[in-house]
């Protein structure tokens, strides 16, 4: 008998991915999957093809232990609650007490590399959440999920316009890897079946400096991309002045200074582990987004 498998934040870039591959690489009946998100309208074209919808509001912990009941293996994707600290935390521990009393088997979640030394902003909510897990006494899988190549694509095409990167991440390295990858790593897990307890690190197979992406940037583009270094204050300031909100850039800010510290540097082989594939490269990603770079 196949396991029931429940994705939540069903509606976003990641969840949609996840599912995409569950149903098209790994061929799980659309049937057994549960897409739950806090807005079930927007899932009708997963419906249409066979994939069971709910309501699942992580604010609302009323209606989660009927979003998970019959589930046997439950997907948490981190929340976007990102402009109040701890509030993610409170959001993901109403989940992993909802799926005790559901019966749930096992749970993986969505977290960040070494959330233990991190000095990323979000940091606290990601280490929080898998010690809620581990003390759950429910199995889990722990999914690490590294700095999307994807989160360039905010940033660059104003840098390159104005030919310049400002940076405070030093000399430090970061092992990138696309979102779809993350998806495709993340899908093979929660297919699996397995009930073994594991932590996973979804990296690139090499860690790069800012000016080897922008070195690569430059090759895609054919246009010239100078990076800056500047201090933590300095980059604020820029970006404080740029209209960013306070959460993000300090979320920014703290995220160059964890690249500074090395805390970012690992490069594992776990995707392949899970997938059997060679993860994309910086240079194939840019070229597939060439369009936006430009934007």
């Amino acid at each position: 008998m196949s396991n029931t498998l429940l994705v939540t934040g069903a509606a976003g870039q990641l969840g949609q991915s996840v599912i995409r591959h569950l149903i098209e690489t790994y061929h799980v009946s659309p049937g057994s999957i549960i897409a739950a998100t806090r807005s079930p309208e927007k899932l009708s074209s997963l419906a249409a093809k066979g994939v069971v919808v709910r309501k699942a509001d992580f604010d609302d912990a009323t209606t989660l232990p009927a979003a998970f009941a019959g589930v046997d293996r439950l997907l948490i994707i981190s929340t976007d609650a990102l402009d109040t600290p701890g509030k993610r935390l409170v959001q993901h521990k109403a989940a992993i007490d909802a799926a005790k009393k559901a019966g749930v088997k096992h749970i993986l979640y969505t977290s960040m590399p070494s959330p233990d030394k991190s000095l990323v902003t979000f940091a606290p909510d990601h280490l929080g959440t898998e010690e809620a897990i581990k003390a759950s006494s429910i199995g889990y899988t722990i999914l690490r999920d590294a700095w999307y190549f994807d989160n360039y694509l905010m940033g660059l095409p104003h840098s390159l316009q104005d030919g310049k990167w400002y940076t405070a991440a030093g000399t430090g390295r970061v092992p990138n890897i696309s979102r779809e990858d993350c998806a495709l790593a993340i899908a093979a897990a929660l297919a699996s079946g397995s009930t073994e307890n594991a932590v996973y690190t979804l990296t690139g197979d090499r860690a790069s400096t800012i000016e080897e992406v922008a070195a690569v940037v430059t090759e895609v583009t054919g246009r010239p991309l100078q990076v800056v270094q500047v201090n933590d204050e300095q980059l604020a300031g820029g970006m404080t002045g740029a209209g960013l909100p306070k959460f993000l850039v300090d979320m920014l800010v703290s995220a160059d200074a964890n690249i500074r510290a090395g805390n970012f540097e690992t490069v594992t082989g776990d995707f392949k582990k899970l997938t059997g594939k060679e993860p994309q490269t910086l240079k194939g990603f840019l070229e597939k987004h060439k369009a936006a770079l430009a934007a």
